[in-house]
């Protein structure tokens, strides 16, 4: 059997039991004597029993009365945590964040962010997914990412950007390479010595295909690296150079290994924050990518 009672009615209720006086009842809700007695009547109708026996003088709960109290005190109380709850949400102190990342940003940028953001909001929940880049866009294009820290879309993606930083190329090579001395290289020296590349859905290869292009140079790598660490490891045997933005550089084990500024053309790849056009992020997201966006203004120059 269903009892359709509203909060009103039931928080009136137990107001008057406490307070054992429809007047103070009254007084303490902060609405009229007449309103808090209509209340009273449509439970006690919609129960089919008195709640409370009165007269002139006395107020009295009754059985059913007594019997209700306890579960009234419950549903208000479940529903003043549930509320309080949704109030820390959309105050932004509590919730879940999900964000993907490029394996170099998902360690470069993001930890200490996170750590920081861990600190003042200690009820926030994150998820941190590594993915290349048309991996990562796809997550954040189809929902399943709130935000990514990626590379600029394609204009045809559903996805806003906002930028964060550029991520300038160097050269790596052995440290007992030749060009290690050197204090900057041009990018024609890919086509001069073995080199090694990234597969092709990788942000990094995005960039060198097109310097390569543009530079007119042929350029016939000896093998694609499948991950940034692997690429450490190939140049380290002595297989060949590669290209690599900074970010990258924390993937690396660089005891055995150099950088040199690659020049003609300087270039770099665009990093910042991912989101999908006409999604509603939840407050605590908001107030994360706010953060992140304020950290690096700061020290863009």
């Amino acid at each position: 059997m269903r009892i359709d009672l509203t909060l009103r009615q039931l928080e009136a209720f137990v107001q008057v039991a406490k307070a054992g006086s429809f007047r103070q009842a009254a007084l303490q809700l902060g609405q009229s004597q007449p309103a808090l007695s209509r209340f009273i009547a449509q439970a006690e109708q919609t129960l089919g029993a008195r709640l409370f026996d009165r007269d002139t003088r006395r107020v009295r709960i009754t059985d059913a009365g007594r019997e209700l109290l306890p579960i009234a005190q419950r549903v208000l109380g479940d529903f003043d945590d549930a509320l309080g709850g949704f109030g820390e949400f959309m105050a932004g102190r509590s919730g879940s964040i999900s964000v993907a990342a490029l394996p170099s940003t998902g360690i470069a940028l993001l930890p200490q962010a996170m750590a920081a953001f861990s600190r003042t909001h200690p009820q926030v929940s994150f998820t941190l997914t590594e993915a290349p880049a048309d991996a990562l866009l796809a997550l954040v294009e189809e929902g399943r990412a709130d935000f990514g820290i990626s590379v600029r879309p394609a204009p045809q993606q559903l996805l806003q950007y906002h930028h964060l930083l550029d991520d300038p190329f160097v050269l790596v090579c052995r440290s007992d390479d030749a060009l290690a001395s050197r204090a900057s290289v041009p990018w024609s020296v890919f086509s001069t010595r073995p080199c090694i590349v990234s597969g092709a859905h990788s942000s990094i290869r995005h960039v060198t295909d097109a310097v390569f292009l543009r530079q007119r140079e042929s350029v016939r790598p000896v093998l694609e690296y499948p991950s940034v660490a692997s690429c450490g490891a190939l140049i380290e045997a002595g297989l060949g150079i590669a290209a690599l933005p900074v970010l990258a550089l924390s993937l690396l084990n660089m005891t055995a290994l150099a950088t040199v500024p690659l020049q003609r053309p300087a270039m770099s790849r665009p990093i910042g924050i991912v989101t999908r056009i006409g999604r509603s992020l939840s407050p605590v997201s908001r107030a994360f990518m706010e953060g992140l966006k304020r950290q690096f203004s700061i020290h863009t120059p």
